[in-house]
Parts: C-alpha cells; sequence; structure tokens
C-alpha cells in the first residue's frame, strides 16, 4: 500500500485538531454508529478543557487505496521540544492558519523547523467563512514568512487551500463548491512525495525514536519512523545513543501501528512506517533503535534545555492532608520521576533537605500542567515561585529572551509598551496594525520580565489583549528586573473569614478569599494597596450590645474576591512565597509561617 506522512503546524486555537477530526471522519475511520468526542485527538482531560495540543500524537486514515499518516503537533512553545522531533518522521507538512490571524510565534517557530529539514509545505487558510477573515493578507503574511525564514524556491512554490475546519470543506478556490475535504486528501496525496526510506527494506532494521510515553499494560514504548528494514514481535535489537554508545539490548515485545484513532497490533514494521514498539527500559527519545550489527547512531535533534525551574515540596501548612491523600515527599518524587522518565523536557532532581525537589521544565505553562495534573490525582504540594535558568558562555552570564507577540486595541498600546520596555526590559522590534482597531507588537523581553506580566497585561488591556511568547534566543543578562509592586495583606490569625472583619478592611485593598473560608497565620488573603506587606486579621467580629437602632447598625456589602488561577497564583507570588496546591483549593502563603521567624527573615535578606 502507498504511505504518506504528513504533520499538521498550527498555533493554539488556529483549529488544527478539529480539522483532524474531520479528516477521519470523512475518510471513514470511525463507524457509523461510533461514539465519537469532538476534538477527538485531544484526549487528555486538560487539553479539551483549554483547547490546546500539549502531546503529540499520531493517526492514520485510508484515502484512494492510499495510507496516510497524520501527526497532530502541539501549538504552545512550552511543549515545543515535541514538535521539534515530530518533524523528523514526516515528508510533508499542512501548515493550517487562522484567515483572520494570520501566521503566529508558534506557527513561525515550527516551521523554520520544517523548512530547514527541506519539507515542503501546503498551506490551508482555515475560518475562511468567519466574518472577520482576511485570506488574501493571510496569504500574503504566509508568504513573507516563509521567505524571511529562508525558504527555497520549491517550497515558496506552495499550493493552497480555502477551508473551515469546523464545516469539513476545503476548494482550491476561496468561492469554491464547500462540500468536502476531498481536495485536501488528494493534494496530500499529490504534493507529498512517498517516504525515501521505502527502498531500503532489505537492508537491516534501523529507526530513530522521537515520542516516549507509557502503557500501564505493556509499560514503556517509543514511537517512531522505521529508516530502514523490517522488523517483527519478538526479534532481539539494541539501544544506541546519540554518541553511538550501547544503552541497551531487548527484545522488543510488541510492535504498533496506528489504525485510526487505536493503535493496532501489527505482524511487521516496514520502513517508512510511523511505528510504536515496547520492551525496552532505559532506550528514550533521540535514541536509536536498530539490529544488533549496527554501530552507528542516526543524527537526532538534541533536546532543548529547561529554561525556568520550580521547587515541588511538601504541603506543610495548617491545613495540610485535609484535601489530598498523597502528601508525603516520598509518593511526590516518585510522581515527579515517573513525569521525568516519559517527558524528556524536564529534569527533577533532589534538594539538600529531601523534602522538596527541583523540577526545570520549558516554561510556565508546561509547569502548570503538570501541577494541574497531579492535584487531580490526589496530591497536595507547595510550590515556589518558577526561577529563570542562566547559562555562563566564555565568562559571560546569558539568560533565556522570548519573542512576544501581542495584538491589542490602539488605545491600549501606550501602556503596553511602556511596561514591556521599561521595567521589563525589553526591545521593541516590530509595531504595525493589525486591522479592525487593533495593533500587532512584537517585543524580545527576558523570560525573567514576563514572570508573572500576563495578570498585568490583561488589566491593562481591560482583558481584550491577546498575548503569545516563544522562545526567541540566549542574549546577556540585563540587569535586575523589579519584581511584583504591591506589598499582600496575610492573616495574623488562624480560623474562618468573617464578613464584618473583611468589609472593615476593604480600604487596605482587594481580597482573594471570600467569606467562611478557612484561613490560617502567614496565609496571603488579598493584595495590599501599597508596596508594603500588612498582616490585618479576617476573623475579628463585631462588638455586640444591647441597644439596636436602624441607623446605627451598618450594611455589610463586600466586593466580589479576585479568586487566581493556578498558573495565576504561581506567577504573582514573590520570591518569600509559595503556592499551596491541594485537589480543592489554590491558596497563597508566606514561605515562613510563623510572624517572628518571617520577621527575623525579612531582616536577614
Amino acid at each position: 500500500m502507498e504511505l504518506r506522512n504528513i504533520a499538521i503546524i498550527a498555533h493554539v486555537d488556529h483549529g488544527k485538531t478539529t480539522l483532524v477530526d474531520e479528516l477521519l471522519k470523512q475518510s471513514g475511520a470511525f463507524r457509523d454508529n461510533q461514539a465519537v468526542a469532538e476534538r477527538a485527538m485531544d484526549s487528555n482531560d486538560i487539553e479539551r478543557e483549554r483547547g490546546i495540543t500539549i502531546l503529540a500524537k499520531c493517526t492514520s486514515l485510508e484515502w484512494a487505496g492510499k495510507r496516510i499518516n497524520i501527526v497532530d503537533t502541539p501549538g504552545h512553545a512550552d511543549f515545543g521540544g515535541e514538535v521539534e522531533r515530530i518533524l523528523s518522521m514526516v515528508d510533508g507538512v499542512v501548515l493550517l492558519v487562522d484567515a483572520a490571524e494570520g501566521p503566529m510565534p508558534q506557527t513561525k517557530f515550527v516551521t523554520s523547523k520544517a523548512l530547514a529539514l527541506g519539507l515542503r509545505p501546503i498551506v490551508v487558510l482555515n475560518k475562511v467563512d468567519k466574518p472577520d477573515a482576511e485570506p488574501d493578507r493571510a496569504l500574503n503574511e504566509v508568504f513573507d514568512l516563509f521567505a524571511n525564514l529562508g525558504a527555497d524556491d520549491d517550497q515558496l512554490d506552495f499550493p493552497v487551500l480555502y477551508a473551515s475546519g469546523r464545516s469539513g470543506w476545503a476548494d482550491a478556490q476561496l468561492d469554491g463548491p464547500r462540500k468536502d475535504l476531498s481536495a485536501l486528501y488528494d493534494l496530500v496525496l499529490k504534493h507529498v512525495p512517498q517516504p525515501k526510506q521505502l527502498s531500503r527494506r532489505d537492508e537491516p532494521f534501523l529507526m530513530l525514536a522521537t515520542t516516549l510515553s507509557a502503557d500501564p499494560f505493556i509499560g514503556r514504548i517509543l514511537t517512531g519512523r522505521v529508516e530502514a528494514g523490517t522488523l517483527k514481535a519478538g526479534e532481539t535489537i539494541k539501544a544506541l545513543s546519540r554518541d553511538g554508545e550501547k544503552i541497551e539490548q531487548f527484545r522488543v515485545s510488541k510492535v504498533l501501528a496506528f489504525r485510526g484513532l487505536s493503535q493496532t497490533p501489527i505482524d511487521v514494521a516496514e520502513a517508512g512506517d510511523i511505528v510504536t514498539l515496547a520492551g525496552m527500559s532505559k532506550a528514550t527519545v533521540a535514541d536509536t533503535l536498530c539490529a544488533l550489527e549496527i554501530e552507528t547512531a542516526l543524527p537526532a535533534q538534541p533536546i532543548d534545555p529547561p529554561t525556568i525551574s520550580v521547587t515541588f515540596g511538601i504541603n506543610d501548612s495548617p491545613l495540610a492532608g485535609k484535601d489530598g491523600n498523597k502528601v508525603q515527599s516520598r509518593v511526590i518524587r516518585e510522581r515527579l520521576m515517573k513525569e521525568a522518565e516519559i517527558n524528556v523536557a524536564i529534569k527533577v532532581t533532589d534538594t539538600p533537605g529531601g523534602d522538596a525537589f527541583e523540577v526545570a521544565g520549558r516554561g510556565e505553562l508546561q509547569m502548570g500542567v503538570l501541577i494541574e495534573n497531579m492535584r487531580r490525582e490526589g496530591f497536595e504540594l507547595s510550590i515556589s515561585r518558577p526561577r529563570v535558568l542562566f547559562r555562563e558562555v566564555d565568562g559571560q552570564k546569558l539568560e533565556p529572551i522570548e519573542e512576544v507577540t501581542i495584538d491589542v486595541d490602539d488605545e491600549y498600546t501606550g501602556p503596553v509598551i511602556e511596561k514591556l520596555t521599561g521595567p521589563r526590559k525589553g526591545d521593541l522590534v516590530e509595531m504595525k496594525p493589525a486591522g479592525a482597531g487593533k495593533t500587532r507588537i512584537i517585543a524580545h523581553v527576558p523570560s525573567r520580565g514576563l514572570i508573572g506580566y500576563h495578570g498585568q497585561f490583561m488589566t491593562d488591556t481591560r482583558g481584550t489583549g491577546v498575548l503569545n511568547r516563544v522562545f526567541h534566543d540566549w542574549a546577556p543578562h540585563k540587569g535586575p528586573i523589579e519584581g511584583r509592586r504591591q506589598g499582600v495583606l496575610i492573616s495574623m490569625e488562624s480560623g474562618t473569614s468573617v464578613a464584618y472583619a473583611m468589609w472593615k478592611l476593604e480600604d487596605r485593598g482587594h481580597f482573594f478569599i471570600g467569606v467562611q473560608e478557612p484561613v490560617y497565620t502567614g496565609m496571603i488573603i488579598g493584595e495590599h494597596n501599597r508596596d508594603n506587606d500588612l498582616e490585618v486579621n479576617p476573623l475579628k467580629g463585631k462588638q455586640l450590645t444591647n441597644v439596636r437602632a436602624s441607623g446605627t447598625d451598618e450594611a455589610v456589602r463586600l466586593t466580589t474576591p479576585v479568586k487566581l488561577s493556578l498558573e495565576q497564583a504561581i506567577a504573582y507570588i514573590d520570591d518569600d512565597e509559595l503556592v499551596e496546591v491541594t485537589p480543592k483549593s489554590v491558596r497563597m502563603r508566606k514561605r515562613y509561617l510563623d510572624p517572628h521567624e518571617r520577621k527575623r527573615q525579612s531582616r536577614a535578606s
């Protein structure tokens, strides 16, 4: 059977997973009576809730007697480590671009990798049926992007389709019949070449591992494209590191291939196909799986180093153990080590005390997703403020710089530029009108300057701005960057918050908690109006007397508290503060709960 391997590249929320759903449905991959969830490729609960693809996934379908393997790639830069390796498995890419927004940072990031590998793209302008769609402008921006990324003449001569993934159609002309996706299937078969590996089926087995996962029944599994030869379950092969050193020799227990949304055992894996192997115990991503006689490893995309670090510790607050059932440091360590085993972008190290662990990763969102998964599994944790990891090259300290792309209403451009280029040490790269009364701002900002900025950004733009960020480069350290300007309101008592007390304290700032919520000494319950921390008593009730009069009793009307999400809380805290995460609650507190110890530490610092 003829074979095609393609990857779909798109920015967050440009409709990639919805389009894959329609491709599967119209190819007959599902039974007529099969119940299929919307965005079926988003198998993770958090992926469904947030509308983002976190894990790279493969699927396959048949069209006109030919098999098409499709790789759905992550759409956020924090999970870009998956994307870079995935592209080595495919022979063509479909670049999906929102006809209203045009190419965005993640599009640029992944497309540059695809063009560098020599892949010829197919451009699909999605959502052209929306009222704000501007397909001609989006197409011009795509061409400019390709030219800026150094595309050759063949890559610049790309075919274009106009589509609506949600409605299930794609056409070569904007005013086409808008019936189905047959134009996209046919273009993939015509434009994407067959794998060049097909001619190497008689050679010894050779495969590069590109994604790693774990199955509760068959254990550690690696997915990749077979570069040469064939392989049957039960055969013995070995794993080589990127340097060519032998890691292990193992017997392949299962050979699986993607058929629709499921993985099915197959008799033999052949060169050119994307398959999953089980049976190894040490081999990981970027390793070469090969026949015993092969001594040279395949060249592999190196795994990008982490850029931020967060400390995961046990929850030692007075409310510990009330919500979750996994609170011991031993259990937390086991879970983190398990995550590091299947997620190569994360590194876990023990701290000297043994009850906390340094977890390094690619970004705040990646950390937030890990913490969210753990709290849903019943863990209780205390999380530190993210810290940016630095490099030292030739005696010079370097820090990660991110490219920030912002779409904002014209009236709010002033505050946004002032905040990015002033206290956060960013450099303005480009500023241009984006249509519909909006301005697009592109800036290079240190990663340190973006920690905690999103909340300020949403305030400055009245919730209308859109901010996207992607790793740009390493640059010399830009000096100290100012942290949070406001102080916090700290509870000086333990108990349950009282409406009267909080009403009396409202002129001091705004609250993060409501009435009748448990609080304890050292817990952060709100933000102070000034730049210093203030200890307050949220438990103090009204003094009762025998006198009652209509004119003397005051009506208690409280302002609605600001409830911070997990990511907002992690970005909000300062270096001397922690986020307490339980299955039911997200609280913030001072690192030292005892007020005397807190004062002593602040004097020492």
